[in-house]
């Protein structure tokens, strides 16, 4: 039997070349956007309407979902937003819609997809987090909470439905080489900030590590790895050496090391 996806964030980025690669693979896949009417051609993938910003529709989906297929084997919540700023200064609106896009959204959907999978018997849920959740970061705090947030759900998520033939794994992307970077919520730059000189340094390396990323066809590759595994651990991690390297250093290091280790990086 053809497994049927559904993979969140599917018009772009990590999204699109992971439901590219997934269909190449023989299943069936549905992505969402917020309008697929933008999206004449995503390489073979149905797209179907999602808005994190709007949990409510999140049954709609399902339901559609479900008239069309019948199943759902696998949600990837895979779409996200990126939001960068220093703590102090981001806008309280702009954190609430980043925390409805990363945290909420994909919770909401879980909850409307998990009565399918118990009434099925098995399903798997990959929520994507991000290695910089494991860790806070200078003007990415908020990115990081939100991310670091999902996972920590997910655990507990995977305990509280694996006696219904549900797995739960999240998998953490470091940098890789999409548009993620014209996504991103940024608190505006202010010459009268105190973070001015620091705050801008950040930007232009924060930009230079998504420029030098990884192919998106690692990540893609990695999904379609999970999904095939009989026995999954509870977290993956897709990256460079040195950032999943970074995550063995904050286990081991004393918390003031590793924070000046992250310092020095970003040079704050």
């Amino acid at each position: 039997m053809t497994k049927v996806i559904l993979i969140t964030g599917a018009s772009s980025g990590l999204g699109k070349a992971t439901a590219a690669y997934l269909l190449a693979q023989n299943f069936r896949v549905f992505g969402t956007c917020r309008d697929p009417k933008k999206y004449h051609s995503n390489l073979g993938v149905e797209l179907l309407p999602f808005d994190l910003n709007q949990p409510e529709s999140a049954q709609q989906l399902v339901d559609q979902l479900m008239e069309k297929a019948g199943r759902i084997d696998v949600l990837i919540n895979n779409a996200g937003a990126g939001i960068i700023g220093p703590v102090e200064e981001i806008d309280a609106t702009a954190l609430e819609s980043h925390f409805s896009t990363n945290l909420f959204g994909p919770l909401a959907l879980t909850q409307s997809v998990l009565p399918v999978m118990r009434e099925q018997g098995s399903g798997l849920i990959i929520n994507v987090t991000s290695i910089g959740g494991y860790m806070g970061l200078p003007f990415r705090g908020m990115y990081s909470a939100s991310k670091g947030a999902l996972g920590i759900a997910s655990e507990a998520l995977r305990m509280e439905v694996k006696r219904f033939g549900i797995d739960v794994v999240t998998l953490a992307p470091g940098d890789y080489a999409t548009d993620i970077a014209a996504r991103r919520i940024y608190s505006p730059l202010k010459k009268e900030s105190p973070y001015h000189d620091l705050y801008k340094s950040s930007l232009d390396t924060i930009d230079e590590h998504v420029d030098q990323g990884g192919d998106p066809h690692d990540f893609a590759r990695m999904v379609n790895k999970i999904i095939g595994l009989k026995k999954r651990k509870v977290h993956y991690k897709s990256g460079s050496f040195l950032q999943k390297f970074s995550l063995i250093l904050k286990r081991i290091l004393p918390d003031t090391v590793f924070e000046k280790m992250i310092m020095n990086h970003y040079k704050v």
